[in-house]
């Protein structure tokens, strides 16, 4: 997939088909959108084409909301690839850019820049300085500027009722299943494997420990989590815990992978880690031993939940 990420190189050379948002989770309705973006593609002999931004708006706009993401942007571009986007165009979000009118944002973005000859949006799509300018402003600039546009109906919109908040709501409060159900895709994590205290190995439980360097990714609630990660060629299962290590005195937030059959240093290795299903809530033990009949209970309830829902 072609990613451009500057402004002074976003020039086209073929003309596009266009779907404009943050697509924060690419989740089921964004899919939808893709997928029908796609189609089109192929019939008109457009290339397919995500206009999105960033930071997002909320960072810039409102600093003091405190936005984490679904996705870091390399995420977002995995998974749009595998729908088949051919084009993803990040657009730095400032706020001189949210000051550009409707009608800069159409003649110089879209038209001279994207070069788009179609545009696919929601029924409640706005753009523009203040978000003034709504669907009919892009069909009267549609006809000045010799493109199509096609309004996703709230139907369709209202099918998948699925949305980035609810996603994120879901992953604050733990509930992996719901989250996984609205995504499409298992929630996941990437990051490279970093020196730890190494306790867990001298209790029989070696981690890795992710670091996480995009500090926008959304982090789900601490506790205990089922995992699957493919390393090389062998796709390998584990618990993950994020939070503080109470038990062994920690005092930051962590993230620590206990694989099951494995034996190796992943030492400065990049991870992606999906999330499965949330076995409980991280807690302060009276000694390292109960801790580790913890642990022990914790890796037969995982490899349980493992071989009855077959998510190999």
């Amino acid at each position: 997939m072609k990613k451009i990420q500057q402004k002074s190189t976003i020039v086209q050379s073929s003309p596009t088909i266009v779907t404009i948002g943050t697509f924060d989770g690419v989740h089921l309705g964004h899919q939808e959108i893709i997928k029908k973006l796609v189609v089109q593609a192929e019939e008109y002999d457009l290339t397919p084409t995500l206009l999105t931004f960033f930071p997002h708006p909320r960072m810039v706009l409102q600093q003091d909301a405190n936005i984490k993401l679904i996705n870091t942007l390399e995420e977002k571009r995995q998974l749009l690839e595998k729908i088949g986007l051919k084009n993803l165009v990040v657009y730095p979000f400032t706020r001189e850019f949210s000051r550009m009118t409707a009608l800069d944002f159409v003649r110089d973005v879209l038209v001279n820049k994207v070069k788009v000859k179609k545009l696919i949006v929601g029924y409640d799509h706005r753009f523009g300085r203040n978000r003034t300018a709504n669907i009919e402003d892009l069909k009267d600039f549609g006809q000045i500027y010799d493109f199509e546009v096609e309004q996703i109906s709230a139907k369709e919109v209202d099918e998948v009722s699925v949305s980035s908040t609810k996603i994120r709501n879901a992953l604050m409060e733990g509930d992996i299943k719901k989250a996984n159900s609205y995504l499409g895709y298992a929630f996941m994590l990437n990051g490279k494997v970093i020196k730890g205290n190494a306790l867990g190995r001298e209790i029989d439980y070696p981690t890795a420990n992710i670091h996480i360097a995009e500090e926008y990714k959304l982090i789900p609630m601490d506790g205990v989590y089922v995992i699957k990660s493919t390393i090389g060629d062998n796709q390998l299962f584990g618990m993950m815990n994020i939070g503080n290590k109470p038990t062994v005195g920690g005092r930051s937030r962590s993230v620590e992978v206990h694989f099951f059959d494995f034996d190796g240093s992943l030492y400065e290795q990049h991870l992606t880690i999906e999330m499965l299903h949330r076995l409980r809530e991280e807690r302060k033990f009276d000694s390292v031993d109960d801790l580790k009949i913890q642990l022990s209970k914790d890796k037969q309830k995982a490899l349980n939940y493992i071989e009855k829902n077959d998510v190999g």
